[in-house]
């Protein structure tokens, strides 16, 4: 287990700069997940960690040694990567201790460490076979077991479960979860899909455009986000986000809103900042389960055309003006049925809502 501190860290490739002044601290055991779109330097900010590319400005810190510019192999890394990167002519068992006949260990500790890894993976009855005897899910733990066995200060994972099927991906996702846990190891994973990033971390790490978002536990991010993109980008399906209008305030300070999309005259949201001075145009965020089938405590009345209809079994999902720029999902947990073309009448709490500058941050 380690600390690991980025300071001031910036990279460029020529002029083009990726990863912009990012300052990161994360605490020993963490479990840390760096999420983001294609393209936003979340794989380069983790290359960067193992020594793979070089910083072009600012330090990286693990239990306060300056690595910057160390080797790989002096940081107390291991990597994971997205392909296995297993050696098709050695057994799972060679290939798991590899690494360790490189660094000089004896053949019975490198026995040893190997069966222990093996262990903790389940990988005891696959120690003979060669990786193309094996299925996807068990190559990626074998490669998961390279790593144990090196017993590294922090573990990197990129993008470990996008080449496994749907399955695959949540019986390993459950694994490195208990792995986890069972090691205590400070652990920083790399990955675009946010129900990964919010099953598995500790602390998310939103990055967009090479540059942090925000940081924050799993349900923090999604229950207070501080800006659109964050608050987009956490949650699935993503955060209903209408065109409004102010148009003043009531006694207790809360913004009053014109809504046209959803036909509301004078919903009243509270601000994060009361005392700030509220634009006239502005977004209202409304996460998809926010709708409900049946009127509660505080809730005000909408009506929603049904476009689309999806039935999964224990939630359905109704679209409406899909053609629209900003178009409605409604998430509904009741047996509720709406045929296309019907109106659905449901229910919204104000204070579920959020408040959006059109610019991005959270009003």
């Amino acid at each position: 287990m380690a600390q690991l501190k980025l300071q001031n860290i910036r990279k460029s490739f020529g002029t083009t700069e990726v990863i912009r002044n990012v300052n990161l601290a994360f605490d020993s055991g963490e479990f840390i997940v760096f999420v983001g779109p294609s393209g936003c330097g979340k794989s380069t900010l983790l290359r960067m960690i193992a020594g793979l590319e070089q910083v072009t400005e600012g330090a990286i810190l693990i239990d306060d040694e300056d690595v910057t510019r160390a080797d790989p192999s002096r940081r107390g890394i291991a990597m994971v990567f997205q392909s296995y990167a297993l050696y098709p002519h050695m057994t799972v068992e060679e290939n798991m201790g590899f690494g360790l006949e490189m660094a000089g260990v004896a053949k019975p500790e490198r026995r040893k460490l190997v069966r222990q890894a093996a262990e903790v993976l389940k990988l005891e009855p696959y120690l003979a076979r060669k990786p193309k005897a094996l299925s996807g899910g068990q190559r990626q733990r074998v490669a998961i077991g390279r790593a144990i066995v090196r017993n590294p200060k922090i573990f990197l994972f990129d993008e470990p479960l996008s080449n496994l099927d749907a399955e695959l991906r949540v019986r390993m996702r459950l694994e490195i979860a208990k792995l986890h846990t069972d090691l205590g190891a400070t652990m920083v994973y790399v990955t675009h899909d946010q129900v990964e990033a919010m099953t598995l971390a500790t602390r998310i790490v939103v990055l967009n455009g090479g540059i942090v978002e925000q940081v924050g536990a799993p349900i923090e991010l999604y229950e207070n986000p501080d800006n659109l993109f964050v608050a987009g980008f956490i949650g699935s399906p993503r955060m209903n986000f209408l065109s409004a209008r102010v148009i003043g305030r009531d006694g207790d300070g809360r913004a009053l809103l014109t809504v046209p999309q959803l036909g509301l005259e004078g919903l009243a949201i509270n601000p994060r900042d009361r005392d700030r001075e509220l634009p006239k145009d502005v977004l209202l965020g409304i996460r998809p389960e926010h709708f409900r089938a049946d009127a509660f405590e505080g809730s005000t009345a909408v009506s929603l055309r049904c476009e689309v209809f999806e039935r999964l079994g224990n939630v359905s999902y109704l679209y409406s003006d899909i053609d629209r720029a900003e178009g409605i999902v409604a998430e509904l947990r009741s047996q509720q049925s709406v045929r296309i073309g019907e109106r659905a009448s449901l229910w919204l709490k104000p204070a579920d809502c959020f408040l959006f500058d059109p610019t991005g941050p959270r009003l």
